[in-house]
C-alpha cells in the first residue's frame, strides 16, 4: 500500500511539474530535463509513469474538465455558473489547470494533442438542458449555443486578462462576464435568485472540504 502511494505521488509530482513547465515554455519550449529539474526527479521515474512529453501533455489535459467543488444546488443554473467561477478561482491556484489552457491555446500543441474544449461545451450544453426544462432558462435559448459560445468567450476572458499585468483576478472578470450573458439565458425571476460573486468559489471549496473528489 505504501508502495502504491509512493506511486500515485511521484506521478502527481511529474504531471505538476510537467504542467509548470508547459505553462512557461509552452508544449515546444518545454523539455523533458526542464521538467525532471522541476521535479527533482530521476528520468527512471519520470519514464515509469509517462513515455514522452506527449504523454504528459495528454496526462495534463485529462485533468482538465474539473467540477470539483460543485455541489448540488434548488438551481442547476446555478450549478452551470458554479463551474466557471470555480475553474477562475482554481485555474490561477492549481498550475496543471493553468497549463490545459496553454496547451490548447497553443496552436501546435492544439494540432498534436487536441483541446477538452468539446467536453467542457458538452458538459455545459448538459446543464443548461437541464436547467431550461426545470423551467430556469428561456425558451429561445440554445443550450449548445449558450454553452459553446460561454465557453469561447470564458477562455478570451482568461487569455486577456493574464497578459496584462494590471487585469483584474481571473474570477473577477469571469463574474463580470456572467453579469453580461446571464440576463440574456435566464429567466428573470431566476436571474434574481443567482449568486454570481468573486468570493463564491472560496466559499464552495471550503464547504466541500480536502476530501472533495476531483473529476
Amino acid at each position: 500500500m505504501a508502495r502504491q502511494d509512493r506511486a500515485i505521488r511521484t506521478r502527481r509530482i511529474c504531471l505538476e511539474a510537467a504542467a509548470e513547465v508547459f505553462d512557461e515554455c509552452g508544449y515546444e519550449g518545454a523539455s523533458i530535463a526542464a521538467i525532471l529539474e522541476r521535479a527533482g526527479l530521476t528520468r527512471g521515474a519520470l519514464y515509469f509513469h509517462f513515455s514522452s512529453k506527449e504523454e504528459l501533455a495528454r496526462g495534463v489535459l485529462a485533468e482538465a474538465v474539473t467540477a470539483e467543488g460543485v455541489m448540488p444546488q434548488p438551481l442547476k443554473l446555478q450549478e452551470w455558473v458554479d463551474t466557471a467561477l470555480l475553474l477562475a478561482y482554481r485555474l490561477p491556484r492549481e498550475p496543471v489547470l493553468s497549463a490545459s489552457i496553454r496547451l490548447s491555446a497553443d496552436p501546435r500543441a492544439r494540432g498534436l494533442l487536441g483541446t477538452r474544449w468539446p467536453d467542457w461545451i458538452a458538459l455545459g450544453r448538459d446543464m443548461i438542458a437541464e436547467a431550461k426544462a426545470r423551467g430556469e432558462v428561456m425558451p429561445h435559448v440554445d443550450p449548445l449555443v449558450a454553452s459553446r459560445v460561454t465557453v469561447a468567450s470564458w477562455t478570451g476572458v482568461q487569455l486577456v486578462s493574464g497578459s496584462q499585468a494590471d487585469a483584474p483576478a481571473l474570477v473577477d472578470d469571469i463574474v463580470a462576464l456572467f453579469a453580461l450573458l446571464l440576463p440574456g439565458i435566464a429567466v428573470p425571476a431566476i436571474l434574481t435568485r443567482l449568486e454570481v460573486s468573486a468570493e463564491r468559489p472560496a466559499r464552495l471549496l471550503a464547504q466541500a472540504g480536502p476530501a472533495a473528489p476531483a473529476d
